[in-house]
């Protein structure tokens, strides 16, 4: 750490998040992707700072969207900050401004993939704060989710078979991010589309968390970034549980000598209904979330997961409705079928 730099505590506490949780290794490449607002910001001063101690290749990534007029402004102001920094910069501009945020996240992830495949950086690191972990929680609960959606944001997941996404600032709120870029001046670039109350997490970020601040528990972030912490690890071994049930079910040990013994184990559509009605019901729908997860081109609806789990209880030559793509599922004897 160069002496020019204090050591805050905000340094302290990401310095033994990184070891503890193993995010990064020593001299890992790392592409940082940077808006230019402060919870970014506050993440590429950080890892510089901890450079020295950890020997990192650090670039700046950028991905102007074109959805504001000042966006090419944004990113000239983003790349002055590398140029500062003495770091390299990347940045990606769209054909088209993304029709949608789930549209424009889609792309953001595949041109970063893109940069860091190309150029061989080993992570791609964003400023995902507390406060997002709760936006996040919020905004999937109103929709409609499992615990699955409620921990969505997790401190690490594959992009691809190569590169891993981190997130680092998952316990830090975005209050702490301000105050820090404040403490040592960084310019931060104000995007006008966070105030834009028409995009429904701009909604929970400006009137529902600080209703909820005031008049129920002032660290309600906090609080619901603690329990997506809690919930991740409850469904990282549910996961592993449903994956285990699922391999004995496409099995069908207990089918050996009787029932129908046209199974094949290579199929990995099939599932043996004998084994999984001795199973709970959380992992019952999570083997069937599973299986449709190889059927459908996106994540299954509670609906179509708990058509599917009838079917394990359900009379001989019981059949679902066609899913999206025309995939029926029915029942054969002992066995699910997937046709």
């Amino acid at each position: 750490m160069p002496s020019s730099t204090p050591w805050t505590p905000l340094h302290a506490k990401i310095h033994r998040t990184i070891r503890s949780r193993r995010l990064f290794a020593r001299n890992h490449r790392l592409l940082v992707a940077v808006s230019g607002g402060q919870d970014s910001l506050c993440l590429i001063k950080l890892l510089l700072d901890l450079q020295p101690k950890w020997g990192w290749y650090l670039a700046l990534a950028h991905c102007d969207h074109r959805w504001r007029t000042d966006s090419q402004a944004n990113a000239i102001h983003v790349q002055n900050q590398a140029l500062a920094w003495g770091i390299p910069f990347y940045l990606q501009t769209a054909d088209s401004p993304p029709s949608s945020e789930a549209s424009a996240r889609d792309w953001r992830y595949q041109v970063l993939s893109d940069i860091a495949c190309e150029r061989k950086f080993d992570c791609i690191v964003t400023g995902h704060t507390a406060s997002d972990r709760a936006e996040t929680l919020l905004y999937n609960l109103i929709r409609g989710t499992g615990a699955d959606g409620l921990q969505a944001l997790t401190w690490q997941r594959l992009l691809s078979e190569k590169i891993l996404l981190v997130r680092p600032l998952l316990e830090v709120t975005r209050t702490q991010t301000g105050q820090f870029c404040r403490d040592f001046q960084l310019s931060i670039w104000e995007d006008s589309t966070n105030f834009e109350l028409k995009y429904a997490r701009n909604r929970i970020r400006q009137e529902l968390i600080p209703y909820l601040q005031e008049n129920f528990n002032p660290q309600v972030e906090s609080a619901l970034a603690q329990t997506a912490e809690i919930l991740q690890a409850e469904v990282d071994y549910l996961e592993q549980a449903a994956l285990q049930l699922r391999e004995e079910a496409m099995l069908g040990k207990e089918n050996e000598g009787d029932g129908d013994k046209s199974s094949d184990a290579s199929l990995p559509l099939k599932l043996n209904r004998r084994i999984l009605q001795k199973a709970p019901l959380a992992l019952q729908r999570r083997v069937m979330r599973q299986a449709l997860l190889e059927v459908l081109a996106i994540a299954p609806s509670f609906e179509q997961i708990e058509k599917l789990t009838a079917l394990i209880a359900a009379p001989n030559r019981s059949q679902t409705d066609p899913f999206p793509g025309g995939a029926i599922a029915r029942v054969q004897g002992d066995w699910i079928m997937f046709e």
